[in-house]
C-alpha cells in the first residue's frame, strides 16, 4: 500500500485495533482530485461553470475539500487493509483518535470487531447430574394463590394505617433545602420489596391524607452500591390505601381462568405446568454445567470486546443510566462473560459438527408451530419474517441440535432432589 501503513496495537479473538498512517504525498494527491472535482461542478460568481481558478475553489470549498480528503483516506485505508489481511469483520470499523494537520501524515485508529474463531477440542467425557425437584402440594397451592390474586379486586379503605399487602398511592419527594423536589404520585404494594424497608415503615405510620418529613436509610445490601448505607431526607404523602379482596378458590374461579370444568382440573393443570417448568429448569442446569466444564477444559476465553458489547446491551435493556454503567457492569460482568463463552462454544461446535439449522429444519418447525396455532405454515413463516424472528428461530433450532449432540458425548445421571 503506497503511502498507507498500519500496525496492530491490540487484539483478542473478537477485535483488533490498528494504528494507521497515511503519508502527506497520498493526501496531497487526494486533495488535488477533490479540487478538480469541485472546480468542475462549482458555480461561482464571476466565473463560468468549471472555469473558476484553483485558488478560488480552494478558498471557497476549504471545509468540503478537507472532509473529502479525510473520508477518501479512511475509505482507501480500510479497503487496502481488507485486501492485505484475512480479517473477517462483523461490520464497519470504529474510527478513533484522528490526527489530521496540514503538511503532516494523517493518523488514526481503527477498532475492528471480527468473527471469533475458537477450537473446542474436548467436548465430552463428562459426568453430569440432572436433579429434578418434586412438585409439592404446597407449590401447587402457592400458584393457585397467585391466580386468585390476579383475579382479586382492590377496594379503598379510610381511617386506617396501611399494612403489608395493601396497595398505596404515595408521593415521595426528596427534600432539597426547605422545598421538596417535584415528583409524581405512584402506586406500590407494601411488603413486596417495591420500596426500601425504611420508606415502607414510614408509609405504614401514616393515614390517608397525611404528610410527613422524615429521613430514610438505604439498606447495606441495596442494589445500587453508591446508595448503600446512605440517608435521604424526604417528604412522604399518603393519598390512598386499598385492600385486596380475593375470589373464592372454587369451580367458578376455575371456569373463569380457562377451559377447566372444576377446581380439581385446574389444580391438575397447575401441577403439570409446574412439573414441566421443573424439567426445563433441570435441563437448563445440566446444559449450563456442561458448558462450564467445556469452557474450563478448553480454556475458552471471554474476549473483553464481546463482554463490553453485551454489558452495554444489558444496560440498554434494563434502562440503566449511563452514570451508573460501571456499577452495573461490575455486578453483571460474570453473567456476561459466561454468556459470551456459551455463544463461542455453541458456534464452534455447530460449525465443526455441521449442526446448524437447515432450511428443512426451519420448515419443519414452522409447520409444527402452524399446527399448534391452527394456521397455515406460509402465514406463520411470513409473520416470523415480517417481525424479524426467523433468525431467532434458526438460532433456537441450532442450539437444540448442538446440545443434543453434546449431551450424547457425556454421561448424565438422574437424581431426585
Amino acid at each position: 500500500m503506497t503511502g498507507i501503513t498500519y500496525e496492530t496495537t491490540a487484539e483478542d479473538v473478537a477485535s483488533k485495533s490498528l494504528h494507521v498512517t497515511v503519508a502527506p504525498d497520498r493526501l496531497a494527491e487526494s486533495e488535488r482530485r477533490a479540487v478538480r472535482e469541485y472546480a468542475r461542478r462549482a458555480r461561482l460568481p464571476g466565473f463560468r461553470k468549471g472555469h473558476a481558478p484553483e485558488p478560488v475553489v480552494r478558498r471557497r470549498f476549504e471545509t468540503e475539500i478537507r472532509r473529502w480528503v479525510l473520508e477518501d483516506a479512511l475509505r482507501e485505508s480500510w479497503d487496502a487493509i481488507l485486501k492485505e489481511t484475512n480479517l473477517k469483520p462483523t461490520g464497519d470499523p470504529q474510527v478513533r483518535n484522528v490526527s489530521f494537520e496540514a503538511g503532516k501524515p494523517l493518523t488514526f485508529e481503527l477498532l475492528v470487531e471480527i468473527r471469533p474463531e475458537i477450537t473446542v477440542a474436548t467436548v465430552g467425557g463428562f459426568h453430569l447430574k440432572r436433579t429434578l425437584p418434586p412438585v409439592t402440594d404446597a407449590m401447587v397451592d402457592e400458584q393457585l394463590q397467585r391466580l386468585r390474586e390476579q383475579r382479586g379486586t382492590w377496594t379503598p379503605v379510610s381511617g386506617v394505617h396501611p399494612r403489608p399487602g395493601n396497595l398505596v398511592n404515595v408521593t415521595v419527594s426528596p427534600l432539597e433545602g426547605e422545598e421538596p423536589a417535584a415528583t409524581q404520585p405512584h402506586d406500590l404494594i407494601l411488603g413486596q420489596g417495591e420500596a426500601i424497608p425504611d420508606l415502607e415503615a414510614r408509609i405504614m405510620e401514616l393515614s390517608p391524607g397525611e404528610t410527613i418529613d422524615t429521613q430514610v436509610r438505604f439498606p447495606d445490601d441495596h442494589s445500587d452500591e453508591a446508595r448503600r448505607g446512605q440517608t435521604r431526607n424526604v417528604r412522604v404523602t399518603l393519598h390512598e390505601v386499598k385492600e385486596q379482596t380475593l375470589p373464592d378458590l372454587d369451580d367458578a374461579l376455575a371456569r373463569e381462568l380457562g377451559d377447566f370444568d372444576s377446581l380439581e382440573t385446574l389444580r391438575a393443570r397447575v401441577r403439570e405446568d409446574l412439573e414441566a417448568e421443573a424439567r426445563r429448569h433441570a435441563d437448563d442446569e445440566v446444559k449450563a454445567e456442561l458448558l462450564r466444564r467445556i469452557a474450563e477444559a478448553n480454556n475458552v476465553p471471554a474476549p473483553p470486546s464481546l463482554v463490553h458489547r453485551l454489558l452495554h446491551a444489558y444496560a440498554e435493556s434494563y434502562r440503566i443510566d449511563p452514570s451508573q454503567f460501571e456499577t452495573f457492569a461490575g455486578s453483571f460482568r460474570a453473567v456476561a462473560e459466561a454468556q459470551v463463552k456459551r455463544e463461542l462454544i455453541l458456534d464452534s461446535v455447530a460449525t465443526a459438527q455441521n449442526l446448524r439449522a437447515s432450511e428443512a429444519d426451519i420448515d419443519s418447525r414452522v409447520a409444527r408451530i402452524a399446527e399448534s396455532r391452527g394456521s397455515e405454515p406460509g402465514k406463520v413463516y411470513s409473520s416470523l419474517q415480517q417481525h424479524g424472528r426467523l433468525g431467532e428461530l434458526e438460532r433456537a433450532i441450532t442450539e437444540e441440535k448442538v446440545f443434543g449432540w453434546l449431551l450424547q458425548q457425556s454421561t448424565v445421571t438422574e437424581e431426585a432432589a
